[in-house]
């Protein structure tokens, strides 16, 4: 891509998410999701194929769907409150249409099947602008109309996220789409917490965010796309084998490792407001992420895959690639979990 032509394109992505961030109008925010839409496209479709063109295509279609029902929303709010400001929601029916808009553009169950196939078509680094950056805006907009929300669907939704974020990924092989039922399934977790407590949301999106570029910066290091060509790491990179399993585990929930933290404090504030049941299906689901991270482990770091003479001292012979965010992200990803008595104002 031409310098001045991915410099333009990347700044209208962060001006989109910007805009959003800062305004209170309506229809400015409608405006800055719509930036952040048109910017990614070229982005996904950087390097010209099939595959990235058919992910082009879903993306635009699942998101400018999304974008007509919010601003459905936005204008059946206007006709009944005669206001443009987001702190006037009060009426259920934009609400609802509200929240279904933004949750298809999270990705949410049940309008998830578009989140695999275009993290998969697409580069690593676009899939990863697509997992972190493009969730920003649409939190935000939940963030501050979080009082509005209809509890039920919103609860709803996020249970099936959680549930088909850990079914999907079992059967797959493709890391990128397992990464993608990573981020359905984590969705699943902020949103059910987001209508409680919403800066315990902010806290699960930011140490998502965190989990998420470390394992795709691992991911980018060896060029890994499958769960084979992961397996063949302690080859080439014998120190990654160790870097990956940490992550893992940590996007797994276990502790005392940084991924276990959002987990609590949700399962805790769930708990204090009586919704017992539901916190429990909520960790009964998270084993089911926690098994397709185990068998990538397995692969990675706990068996040593047949290869012959030659390539098992590969990493000797060839000059090792730079990693220079992987030691400070992977010191964040895993070793946080001290930090949890100064994360007590927030619940």
């Amino acid at each position: 891509m031409n310098p001045m032509t991915a410099t333009a394109i990347y700044f209208t992505l962060f001006s989109g998410t910007m805009v959003v961030m800062f305004s209170l109008h309506w229809l400015l925010t409608w405006i800055g999701l719509e930036m952040s839409m048109l910017a990614i496209i070229p982005i996904i479709i950087n390097k010209a194929n099939p595959r990235s063109t058919e992910a082009a295509t879903k993306y635009f279609l699942i998101q400018a769907t999304a974008s007509m029902i919010l601003m459905m929303a936005i204008i059946s709010n206007m006709l009944l409150t005669g206001q443009w400001t987001m702190y006037n929601f009060s009426n259920p029916l934009p609400s609802t249409l509200a929240t279904i808009a933004l949750t298809m553009k999270l990705g949410m169950s049940p309008f998830h099947f578009w989140v695999p196939e275009v993290i998969q078509g697409t580069t690593i680094m676009s899939g990863l602008v697509i997992l972190t950056w493009q969730k920003l805006a649409p939190i935000l907009i939940l963030y501050q109309i979080s009082p509005f929300i209809n509890k039920s669907l919103i609860m709803t939704m996020a249970i099936l996220s959680i549930a088909l974020g850990g079914w999907g990924g079992l059967n797959q092989t493709q890391l990128r789409k397992i990464m993608a039922y990573s981020s359905i399934a984590h969705m699943g977790w902020m949103m059910a917490i987001i209508t409680l407590n919403p800066s315990i949301a902010s806290l699960n999106l930011i140490i998502y965010i965190m989990l998420t570029i470390s394992m795709f910066m691992t991911m980018l290091n060896n060029n890994s796309t499958t769960t084979l060509t992961l397996s063949t790491l302690w080859n080439c990179i014998p120190l990654m084998t160790l870097i990956t399993l940490t992550i893992l585990m940590s996007l797994g929930g276990l502790p005392p490792l940084t991924g276990f933290l959002p987990k609590w404090i949700i399962i805790q504030e769930l708990i204090k407001n009586n919704i017992n049941m539901l916190s429990l299906i909520m960790a009964m689901m998270a084993l089911l992420n926690l098994y397709f991270y185990t068998r990538l482990i397995y692969s990675t770091s706990l068996t040593l895959f047949p290869s012959s003479n030659n390539m098992k001292m590969k990493w000797k012979f060839e000059s090792m690639k730079l990693i220079t965010l992987i030691p400070s992200l992977t010191m964040m990803s895993t070793l946080l979990m001290p930090l949890t008595p100064m994360t007590s104002i927030l619940s």
